[in-house]
């Protein structure tokens, strides 16, 4: 019997459970926190046949696992010289995005022993490494949502497309709100006109074809799409090379909701016909200025 096995680990609180439970949607047999030294006996008895209807199987490994951990590498390496192929998927987080889950959860981290996260990450990703070095697909989950998490999942094991290790954010903002603490690129579309001195236009956002049609009547905002585009289009790949797996497009106006909604819609379909790099848009703060306003 063909077994697909997929073992699922990465940094605690970066989403493992979330993937296994959705693993499970797609019909995967899902463990988690099996001991080390059972792995090899678990998968033969299903390779074996002694369950005919499990074909698919998810491992949830961790650093629970801790001093077992270093056994983990001669079993992997058992598994491939048996003809049974493995495929690791990592996901990973940014440590500011980690600890803020760990105070929502009020949650301790698993190296803290009771004291500060920070350097049970530290810890962690250490005794981790070999096997983010070893994994087939890193996803870093810093700016995903469990529906985006479940579809870069399904777009890798159910659709079996190629695996994109760079996801792009295309982020609209206002600098009145500040500006996004995870950015890795700001534009300031502010040199542009403004959509909200114009009265029929203010109560609309940059996703209204009225607000995009002023706008697109300035040859500046054609010129600066096309630059902008491009510039991104040159750096990626370099990124990539880099083993970025994060990459935040932060594009902001005034207010966030007219100008920098436009730009980073606009921005988003120019990047979206690569196959190289995964991409998704958020608008940060299109939905303050009304809130405001009924408050």
């Amino acid at each position: 019997m063909s077994l697909d096995l997929v073992i699922v680990t990465g940094v605690s609180g970066a989403g493992k459970t979330t993937a296994l439970k959705i693993m499970e949607d797609f019909g995967f047999f899902c463990v988690d926190n099996m001991p080390i030294s059972l792995i090899d006996t678990f998968v033969r008895l299903i390779k074996e046949g002694e369950s005919e209807t499990i074909s698919h199987v998810s491992m949830g490994i961790d650093i629970r696992s801790r001093e077992s951990l270093s056994a983990l590498q001669p079993v992997l390496a058992d598994l491939k010289a048996e003809g049974i192929p493995c495929r690791i998927l990592y996901l990973d987080c940014d440590d500011s995005t980690l600890i803020k889950r760990y105070k929502e959860t009020r949650r301790t981290h698993p190296l803290s022993g009771g004291g500060r996260i920070e350097p049970g990450l530290l810890k962690e990703r250490a005794e981790l490494m070999f096997l983010k070095d070893k994994a087939d697909y890193i996803l870093d989950t810093s700016q995903l949502l469990t529906r985006d998490l479940r579809a870069e999942l399904e777009r890798i094991f159910i659709r079996q497309e190629n695996f994109r290790n760079l996801m792009v954010t295309v982020l609209s903002f206002g600098f009145k709100y500040g500006i996004p603490e995870d950015a890795d690129l700001v534009f300031d579309v502010r040199f542009l006109p403004n959509p909200y001195y114009v009265l029929e236009l203010r109560e609309l956002t940059g996703k209204d074809v009225p607000v995009r049609d002023f706008l697109n009547k300035y040859e500046e905002t054609e010129i600066f799409l096309k630059k902008q585009t491009e510039l991104i289009r040159f750096l990626i790949p370099y990124y990539m090379r880099e083993g970025k797996t994060q990459l935040v497009i932060a594009v902001g106006c005034t207010g966030g909701k007219h100008r920098s909604v436009a730009l980073a819609e606009a921005l988003y379909h120019g990047l979206s016909d690569s196959r190289d790099y995964g991409i998704r848009i958020e608008h940060r703060d299109i939905e303050k200025d009304a809130f405001r306003k009924r408050a």
